[in-house]
């Protein structure tokens, strides 16, 4: 499928959850855990620290000591010019769009999937390709899919790995068709990774990084470490690449916050810890979630998802996605996106990573819904 911007296309998922996500009783609409505490990230005299600093300007690109940290997290171990440090992964993705494409260049996206670099794209007058995963096959990859999405006219394909909505890591034949795909076309690759670390048997993703020499890879702090309102990311790429998306940065924002900064040094410090507490609060609410499927087997499936908070489920009732979205929220109070937002139509995507008191009950009034949807 192809797609070629016309006028201005809005990010209708954040759309969707700004809208409606301080209305309802449940918002099982964002893609993280429960996020962490701030005193979970600080040890003795941190709080001191943090109230004595003097709210000037970090280091554009981000601490010494804060991208030394984030490339530990990589091999090969980027130097630190290849690090920035951003305002979150959604302007590292936007950097790197703005810094690699231009109209008419053509772009590969996987769906379901964050449709944010498929609509940056389309609103820098790039033509879409979409590889379309399907609930039939697991939402596997399907190597032949992708190579028949890329071609030499293709500047940029983007993967998010392990995947958001469906939580589904990729194959070595499918990282394999992937990497094929970029050496033959001369395209970039775009690794969004902000769910590593959120595997829920604890064996992280291996990064697409170092795999090939036209790699770019983004990150955060939001997603598998559950620091959403830190609002750090960073970009990994080669240089002179890198420069070139430190030079967009200076116009986008000039730098992330001094706080941020500071916090996000003391949370990679605590990496295993967070990405542990992730892995405990997926388990309990996937646990609960997997029940309540068996459960509600006539309404409502889904794949188990290997890693991410999320699951993508397929609703039995054959109604817009949106529709039903809609009657979870203004019926039961409860925030789910519409699958439709992310590349599949009877579909929604919602978070397990909550306490069982909290998940329960919504869980209980989806089912209550839909019962009266079907």
């Amino acid at each position: 499928m192809t797609m070629t911007a016309a006028t201005f296309q809005p990010f209708l998922m954040e759309r969707w959850q700004s809208l409606y996500e301080h209305e309802v009783e449940y918002n099982l609409a964002d893609s993280a855990v429960r996020c962490a505490p701030l005193e979970l990230l600080l040890d003795d005299g941190d709080l001191e620290r943090l109230a004595r600093l003097e709210l000037f300007y970090p280091p554009v690109n981000g601490s010494d000591l804060l991208r030394e940290r984030i490339a530990a997290t990589y091999t090969p171990q980027p130097p630190a010019d290849e690090v920035l440090v951003t305002v979150g992964a959604a302007e590292a993705n936007a950097l790197v769009c703005q810094t690699l494409l231009e109209p008419g260049d053509r772009v590969t996206v996987i769906e379901p999937g964050y449709r944010q670099v498929r609509g940056l794209a389309e609103n820098a007058g790039c033509a879409v390709d979409v590889v379309q995963l399907r609930f039939e096959d697991g939402w596997e990859l399907d190597p032949d899919a992708l190579r028949a999405a890329v071609g030499p006219q293709t500047k940029l394909v983007c993967v998010v790995n392990p995947n958001n909505p469906t939580g589904t890591i990729l194959s070595a034949e499918a990282r394999a068709a992937v990497i094929d795909a970029v050496e033959a076309s001369g395209a970039w690759l775009l690794a969004d990774e902000v769910y590593r670390g959120s595997e829920r048997d604890g064996v992280e993703t291996e990064s697409f990084w170092g795999a090939h020499p036209r790699v770019v890879c983004v990150n955060s702090l939001s997603k598998a470490y559950g620091l959403c309102g830190l609002r750090v990311g960073w970009v990994v790429a080669p240089q002179p690449l890198a420069e070139e998306v430190w030079r967009r940065h200076e116009y986008a924002v000039i730098s992330t916050s001094l706080p941020s900064v500071f916090l996000g040094e003391r949370a990679l410090a605590k990496r295993d810890a967070l990405f542990a507490r992730q892995r405990e609060l997926v388990r309990d609410g996937a646990e609960l979630y997997a029940r309540w499927l068996d459960e509600h087997a006539d309404l409502i499936a889904a794949h188990r998802s290997p890693a991410t908070a999320l699951s993508f489920p397929r609703i039995a009732a054959e109604l817009p996605s949106e529709q039903v979205a809609d009657a979870l929220r203004t019926r039961g109070s409860v925030l789910v996106i519409p699958g439709a937002m992310m590349g599949s139509e009877r579909h929604v995507r919602l978070s397990v990573g909550f306490e069982p008191e909290f998940l329960g009950p919504a869980l209980d009034r989806i089912a209550d819904v839909l019962a009266e949807l079907a």
